[in-house]
């Protein structure tokens, strides 16, 4: 293993940088995901939904980075968290009487909030622990000061994005798109099914990082299609909510 870097070093500032801005870079799919969870729930449970997702997704990763490249090598774990993804990314661009843990015309609880929120920050921390891991270069400090400084990121980021759902609706569907997007990446790239996606890959000329964005790009459709599928049949029209 790479020797930890000593403190006060040009080093460690150079990595405490690159911590950081990876961080700055993964905290905005955990904000989109509080944000569209919480985005029905009334004000004073809005704040406590982002206060608990945002704590949740800084513990979480802070965890998972630390055990992470042991868990990442699990077959189909991560085309688990690709479905659990996909099935979130279809609830949320749902109306709010049809999230679960709430009668028609209720919307949805703030139990059900925050477990939607619980299970993504969940998905989402296992995968992006390597890059954080990677960017701390075996330092314990440099891990957790730059996670620490990313849970300010995480807070504002969803209170800004629930902000700017309420005057752009259309937002919701770019963050299920973009839900689908990290799933069909996480799923590729999956030890369980290593071989066969370089095969395919390697089949269409390309590398397994431009695999992960066709399969990125196909998931986010996916998604859309589903969740449009299902507001137009319990809608009964194609002009249904959320369109």
């Amino acid at each position: 293993m790479e020797a930890s870097i000593e403190f006060g070093t040009a080093a460690f500032w150079v990595a405490l940088t690159q911590i950081i801005w990876v961080n700055i870079l993964l905290s905005g799919d955990n904000a989109v995901v509080i944000a569209l969870a919480a985005r029905s729930l009334p004000p004073r449970q809005q704040k406590q939904a982002i206060m608990i997702g945002s704590g949740a997704a800084i513990v979480m990763r802070i965890v998972l980075t630390l055990v992470a490249v042991q868990l990442l090598l699990l077959p189909y774990l991560k085309l688990i968290g690709a479905i659990l993804l996909v099935y979130i990314g279809v609830t949320l661009v749902l109306p709010e009487g049809d999230h679960e843990g709430g009668e028609a015309g209720e919307g949805p609880s703030m139990a059900s909030a925050v477990r939607t929120i619980l299970i993504a920050d969940l998905v989402m921390s296992l995968d992006n622990g390597i890059a954080v891991a990677a960017a701390a270069k075996g330092s314990t400090l440099l891990l957790v000061i730059g996670l620490a400084l990313s849970i300010p990121l995480v807070i504002f980021g969803s209170a800004l994005l629930l902000k700017v759902i309420e005057r752009f609706p259309i937002i919701v569907w770019l963050g299920a798109a973009l839900l689908g997007f990290i799933a069909g990446e996480i799923g590729v790239s999956d030890p369980g099914i290593k071989t066969w996606a370089e095969g395919l890959a390697a089949s269409f000329g390309t590398d397994i990082h431009t695999l992960g964005n066709v399969a990125g790009a196909l998931t986010a459709v996916l998604v859309l299609a589903i969740g449009k599928a299902l507001l137009m049949r319990r809608s009964g029209s194609p002009g249904a909510e959320g369109g």
